[in-house]
């Protein structure tokens, strides 16, 4: 039996895909959210943990926080995740992470299985319909500093917020965020900051 963990913040949905699971017979599957997702990795070993890229919590388990009481997906778990070509950004934080698996989350629930048997071997999987999303992933326009001014700045930070909290000049921020809503085609700060996220670059 190939042990499953399934991550996502919507009940309804984790539930969904649990029993999807279920229904091959050779799976023996667990579905949680982040507030347990520590516990559950720990009591079932999962051979492959599977994560939406959309669900909040996904972003800080990639990139190592602690979004959960212990770390998952554990230390032999092959990461799959549910992803959208149009997210190259999230895309992109996964394959960082080393996922093995790529699954369109608007494909077929027999593409998912295919994603999780060939994780649970050791094997990379990753869906034609993703291809786009990866080139694009690789065409990130942002440096780590305009994302940074960026993300404090869609948590409601204002120019000298984001100064003082970065240790820059007032003026630096502002060509910053200029530089940055330059690059990614956005008319202002806030239309920038809508394309970033859309595109899962933050």
């Amino acid at each position: 039996m190939t042990r499953v963990l399934v991550l996502h913040s919507v009940s309804l949905m984790r539930s969904a895909l649990a029993a999807l699971l279920k229904t091959e017979g050779t799976f023996d599957v667990c579905a949680a959210d982040w507030r347990t997702a520590g516990r559950n990795a720990g009591a079932l070993r999962p051979d492959v943990c599977v994560v939406d890229l959309d669900c909040p919590g996904a972003s800080a388990l990639l990139e190592g926080g602690e979004s959960t009481d212990e770390p998952i997906p554990g230390p032999r778990a092959g990461l799959l995740v549910l992803a959208s070509a149009a997210r190259p950004g999230a895309l992109r934080r996964a394959f960082e992470a080393r996922a093995l698996g790529f699954v369109d989350k608007h494909g077929s629930p027999q593409r998912l299985v295919r994603g999780i048997t060939q994780v649970a071997a050791g094997e990379r999987f990753v869906d034609e319909s993703l291809a786009f999303g990866f080139l694009e992933a690789t065409r990130m326009p942002l440096t780590s500093r305009e994302l940074s001014v960026l993300a404090r700045a869609a948590e409601g930070e204002s120019i000298a917020e984001i100064a003082r909290g970065l240790h820059l000049s007032n003026g630096t921020v502002r060509n910053y965020m200029a530089s940055a809503t330059r690059k990614v085609g956005a008319r202002n700060r806030i239309d920038a900051i809508r394309i970033t996220q859309g595109a899962g670059w933050m």
